[in-house]
């Protein structure tokens, strides 16, 4: 029996190493990328179904450091 050979898609990405600057800028290139997948089921053009979920998913854990960081600032002791 043959394997598929199996590309993995990218590396994976720690999103709490990365600034603040950069997690929204990878959050807009996503949403955007997202958007145009969508437009492209409109148009029934679309190779790759299971993007939709991953986008999501990143978006989502971007969303999550960024609200993280942004309670952990409000909790710290101001000077």
């Amino acid at each position: 029996m043959l394997r598929k050979s199996t590309k993995k898609a990218a590396k994976k990405v720690s999103f709490a190493e990365m600034g603040n600057e950069e997690l929204n800028s990878m959050m807009r290139d996503f949403k955007k990328e997202l958007q145009e997948i969508r437009f492209q089921f409109v148009t029934a053009s679309v190779q790759n179904t299971a993007r939709v979920s991953h986008l999501k998913k990143d978006i989502a854990r971007i969303k999550t450091v960024l609200r993280q960081r942004q309670l952990s600032e409000s909790k710290a002791p101001k000077a």
